[in-house]
């Protein structure tokens, strides 16, 4: 992980995400501490761009996990597949392998899933075929998720909640942070 004086980081992400110094401080603090990070907001503010640019400011590994009613837990923590060659099967890791886990709409989906996160989280491990998976140092999970009056959405459990050591809203940007942000340059690059 490469590692820019406190400051300058802060300073890098407020480039890309801007107006919100508060919320990183806490993004980066969260880090820091080695815990997990919840977001809730609505649609289009920020959310997703947050953990992108902290991965990538930081040279993290950074996955995305698209939570639906449909993910299994084994698109979330990898399978194992039957190698012909080999004779043997392999085991190709998920997106929870990787530094920076976002986990896009988590109140979206189902409670196997949920519970297969949930051992990521607390133990920084994963158990997947009998086996026992260390998780890369670090492992940061940024969860996202809508509001709970929106359609499709379910309300997380306490002990899912428990594992996060943060929860944050990003809220819409102001007038002159939305200036600078259309005409600036594309903040993804």
């Amino acid at each position: 992980m490469k590692t820019p004086a406190l400051p300058s980081l802060l300073d890098q992400l407020e480039t890309i995400i801007k107006g919100k110094r508060p919320q990183v401080e806490l993004a980066v603090c969260c880090l820091l501490a080695s815990g997990h990070l919840l977001i809730e907001d609505l649609p289009g503010v920020g959310k997703t761009t947050l953990a992108h640019a902290l991965a990538a400011t930081l040279g993290l590994q950074y996955a995305r996990a698209q939570f639906t009613s449909d993910l299994m837990p084994g698109d979330l923590l990898g399978i194992s597949v039957f190698d012909r060659n080999r004779s043997e099967f392999v085991f190709h890791p998920g997106p929870v392998f990787s530094q920076v886990l976002l986990a896009d709409e988590i109140n979206r989906a189902g409670p196997k899933v949920q519970s297969a996160l949930l051992e990521a989280m607390e133990e920084r491990q994963v158990s997947v075929d009998g086996q026992t998976r260390r998780l890369p140092e670090p492992f940061f999970v940024i969860a996202t998720q809508n509001p709970f009056d929106q359609l499709g959405t379910y309300a997380l459990p306490e002990s899912q909640l428990d594992r996060f050591l943060l929860c944050i809203s990003l809220g819409y940007p102001s007038r002159a942070a939305e200036r600078a942000l259309l005409e600036g340059r594309d903040r993804r690059e």
